[in-house]
């Protein structure tokens, strides 16, 4: 059973991760310090809008931008957290592990 906390903790941390490269990326797009047209780029960016765009947009569906600002990145980072904090700290206790 750590295991499979270990391995969910695991994953959900790569995902935040990806979701933070995905935004730094977009940032360096946006200010023209990346070319997007590179191929291995273009592959880069389209993996990682695969990966995170449909999470996102249901965020976004439910919350829109406010003032020209997306936060839908912002709040999946902070959901992510919050998973990872409460499967440390109550789910995994009730079921009887321990320091995962």
């Amino acid at each position: 059973m750590t295991a499979l906390f270990w391995l969910v903790d695991t994953v959900l941390g790569f995902y935040a991760l990806l979701v933070l490269v995905s935004i730094i990326l977009h940032w360096l797009v946006a200010f023209n310090i990346i070319n997007a047209y590179q191929p291995f780029m273009r592959s880069v960016m389209a993996f990682l809008y695969a990966i995170t765009e449909p999470i996102l947009s249901k965020i976004r569906q439910v919350i829109p931008a406010i003032g020209g600002m997306d936060l839908s990145p912002l709040i999946l980072l902070l959901a992510i957290h919050f998973v990872r904090i409460l499967l440390a700290t109550s789910v995994a206790p009730a079921l009887g592990v321990y320091g995962y």
